[in-house]
C-alpha cells in the first residue's frame, strides 16, 4: 500500500485525535494555557502505589488505542503491526498528539517501547521477537532494565550478578538497583554474570525475566522528590528457561549497549519528561519574569535551546532514516538534553524565588519543585555525565583511552 504524505497523514491523525474523546490539553497549538489541567511537571512521579499503577494503566490503555488503531507503532514493519513510516510521520503525530491529554508520560512505558522491544527486534529469536515485541509495543505487557547494581553503576561491565547454567534453565542470584518501573513491570531484561574467568567485558549474558518469578523481591527506593519509582530487585536462584536468553552466550556486553544506545538516542527527542520549555513561558508570564532583563534572557536561553534541540533531532532522524547509527552523538544529545532541563531549572527556580519552596495551593507554583529536585537525576541515568564525556573524547574526539588494566585481568581477579 501506498504511503501517505505527510499532510495528508497529519490531516488523518488530526481527525482520528479528534474523534478519539480525548480532552484538549491547550490550544489548538498544544500550547500549554496556564490554569487549566494539571500542573504536574515533575521529573520521577510522586503517587502512591495504587495511584502510580492507575496513571499507568492508563496510558497503556491508550497506547493500545493507539497501536489497533495504527498510530502506535508508526515506523515499525506491518510484521509487528506497524505501518514502516519514516521517523518523520512520527515526530508530526507527536506534534498533533501533544494538542490532547493523553494522561501524561510514565518512564516504564518509554523503556517498554524505546528501548527492550528494539532490543528484542535487533538481537532476539524468531520466537521472541513474535512473542514479546507486539505485546511490547501495545503496551499489553511492559519491561524493565535490570542493569545497574550497588557496585556497578556506571562501570556498568563490573556487575556481579550470577547466572550459572543447570541444564536447560540458568539460575540466577544476585542484585540489582535504581530499576525504573519494577514494582509494575511482566519483564526485565537483565545482564548477568555467567564466566566470572574471563575479562568483565566478555563474561556477560542477556535474558528476559519474568518478574513474577519465584525468588525475586522488588523494594522502592524513596527518592528526594517524593516518589519511589526506583527499585531494589534482588534474585534468590531464579530459575529461568535457555529460551529466554536473549542473544549469544557471553555477548551481554553487546546487548547492554544495543539498549543504551537506544536510551542515549531517544535524548534526541525534543519531548522530554519534566516541565517543558512552553510552560516555562507561560510562567514567564505569570510571574511577570519576562519583564525582567536578566530573566527575560535566561528564559530566551531555554527557548534558543529547545529550538536547536529540535534541530538536532531533525538532523539525527535524517542520519537515521538513511540506515546510520547515531553511534557516539548519542552521547552528545543525551548531554544536551539534560542541559535544557537544568536550563529550565535554573530559570523557574529564580522566576518562583520562595514559591518554589512553599506550598501555598497557587496553581503552577509548588508544583515545579518536583521538576527541579528530579532533573539532576538524569545526569546520572542513562550513563552518567562522566561516561557520556568518556565516550566523546574517546569516540568522536580520537583522544587517548584512559589507562586500565582490567580489560585483560578476568572479572574474578578485577580490583572492585
Amino acid at each position: 500500500m501506498q504511503s501517505p504524505s505527510l499532510e495528508e497523514f497529519r490531516n488523518e491523525a488530526r481527525s482520528w485525535l479528534a474523534e478519539s474523546g480525548l480532552a484538549r490539553a491547550g490550544t489548538d497549538d498544544g500550547a500549554p494555557v496556564w490554569g487549566r489541567g494539571s500542573d504536574d511537571v515533575s521529573v520521577f512521579h510522586n503517587l502512591p502505589f495504587e495511584e502510580e499503577k492507575a496513571l499507568l494503566d492508563r496510558l497503556r490503555n491508550w497506547q493500545r488505542t493507539k497501536f489497533e488503531s495504527g498510530y502506535g507503532a508508526l515506523t515499525w514493519s506491518e510484521e509487528f503491526g506497524g505501518r514502516g513510516l519514516s521517523p518523520e510521520f512520527e515526530d508530526a503525530f507527536t506534534v498533533e498528539e501533544q494538542a490532547f491529554d493523553t494522561g501524561g508520560a510514565h518512564e516504564l512505558l518509554s523503556v517498554t517501547l524505546h528501548l527492550i522491544a528494539p532490543t528484542i527486534r535487533l538481537l532476539g529469536t524468531d520466537e521472541q521477537r513474535q512473542r514479546f515485541i507486539r505485546s511490547f509495543l501495545s503496551g499489553r505487557e511492559l519491561g524493565c532494565q535490570l542493569f545497574s547494581e550497588p557496585g556497578a553503576g556506571s562501570d556498568l561491565a563490573s556487575l556481579g550478578t550470577r547466572a550459572v547454567r543447570d541444564g536447560d534453565d540458568w539460575v540466577i542470584s544476585g542484585q540489582k538497583v535504581w530499576t525504573s518501573g519494577a514494582q509494575f513491570a511482566q519483564w526485565g531484561e537483565l545482564i548477568a554474570r555467567t564466566d566470572p574467568d574471563v575479562p568483565k567485558h566478555r563474561g556477560m549474558t542477556a535474558f528476559l525475566v519474568p518478574m513474577d518469578s519465584p525468588g525475586i523481591a522488588i523494594r522502592p527506593l524513596r527518592q528526594m522528590s517524593g516518589g519511589t519509582s526506583f527499585n531494589e530487585v534482588f534474585f534468590d536462584e531464579v530459575r529461568i528457561p535457555d529460551r529466554l536468553r536473549l542473544g549469544d552466550v557471553g555477548a551481554g556486553w553487546k546487548v547492554a549497549l544495543t539498549t543504551l544506545g537506544f536510551e542515549r538516542g531517544a535524548s534526541s527527542s525534543t519531548a522530554g519528561v519534566g516541565g517543558s520549555w512552553l510552560q516555562a513561558v507561560g510562567l514567564a508570564a505569570f510571574t511577570q519574569a519576562d519583564g525582567d532583563p536578566v530573566l527575560r534572557q535566561q528564559l530566551a536561553d531555554v527557548v534558543i535551546a529547545h529550538k536547536l534541540g529540535e534541530i538536532a533531532h531533525a538532523r539525527d532522524e535524517q542520519t537515521r532514516s538513511q540506515g546510520h547509527p547515531l553511534g557516539a552523538i548519542g552521547s552528545v544529545r543525551k548531554m544536551q538534553w539534560v542541559r535544557r532541563m537544568l536550563g529550565i531549572s535554573d530559570f523557574v527556580t529564580a522566576a518562583l524565588g520562595p514559591r518554589l519552596a512553599v506550598d501555598s495551593g497557587e496553581w503552577g507554583t509548588f508544583a515545579w519543585g518536583q521538576h527541579v529536585l528530579g532533573v539532576p537525576g538524569y545526569r546520572i541515568a542513562g550513563g552518567s555525565d562522566e561516561i557520556q564525556r568518556n565516550i566523546i573524547a574517546e569516540r568522536m574526539l580520537g583522544l587517548p583511552t584512559e589507562q586500565r588494566t582490567d580489560r585483560t585481568t578476568s572479572w574474578r581477579e578485577s580490583r572492585r
